[in-house]
């Protein structure tokens, strides 16, 4: 396992996840009285795994078709027009 690439995923989606809407809602779910934040934890934990799986398999097939570099130049362009949008409504 290359361990320099564990750690640059690991850290990027780390860092992409803080404070954004699937955290914030997660922790609205935890913060309800009675809540079992076992259920919380597992379940936030098997929707992120299952949505990474999705990504994954995508930019797996997605890489038979297109370029790496061009599917990164997309990517990029998508973000800042994100990053745009939000700056935007804001």
């Amino acid at each position: 396992m290359n361990l320099r690439l564990l750690a640059t995923v690991f850290g990027t989606v780390f860092l992409a996840e803080l404070g954004d809407k699937t955290q914030l809602a997660t922790l609205l779910f935890a913060s309800r009285a009675g809540t079992s934040l076992l259920a919380v934890f597992l379940a936030a934990s098997l929707a992120l795994v299952a949505a990474t799986a999705l990504g994954v398999l995508a930019g797996a097939a997605i890489a038979s078709h297109v370029q790496p570099r061009y599917f990164s130049y997309v990517a990029g362009v998508g973000f800042i027009l994100i990053g745009i949008w939000t700056i935007w409504r804001a």
